[in-house]
């Protein structure tokens, strides 16, 4: 995971590629917790976060959010008594780019 976490989110432009299969299969395995979902027809990552509390729940939604708005790139979240539901995807190429894998590990490192 330490390969991702080092990368920097670029800029997603419209038209960018979506990862392939293949990519996915690959960069997968930096983030193996991490599940691909399909909503309303757009590939994203998703994981559950599991905490004790929604105190801890919340301190963990914030850190996602300093992380999003530090690199431009922003999830859905959704916090819940005990647990943080985190979904990445580029909303400009309405699937997965590579910066969703990095951001996935990125906060990965905040648990």
């Amino acid at each position: 995971m330490a390969g991702l976490t080092a990368e920097t989110c670029e800029a997603c432009r419209v038209g960018a590629p979506t990862v392939t299969e293949e990519e996915m299969q690959t960069l997968g395995k930096e983030v193996p917790e991490w599940k691909v979902v399909e909503i309303n027809g757009v590939k994203q990552l998703e994981r559950q976060f599991k905490f004790d509390n929604f105190v801890d729940a919340l301190a963990f939604t914030n850190r996602v959010g300093e992380l999003a708005e530090s690199a431009g790139h922003h999830p859905a979240i959704l916090t819940e008594w005990g647990k943080v539901t985190v979904n990445w995807w580029s909303h400009k190429i309405r699937g997965l780019h590579r910066n969703d894998y990095i951001m996935a590990a990125k906060t990965d490192a905040l648990v």
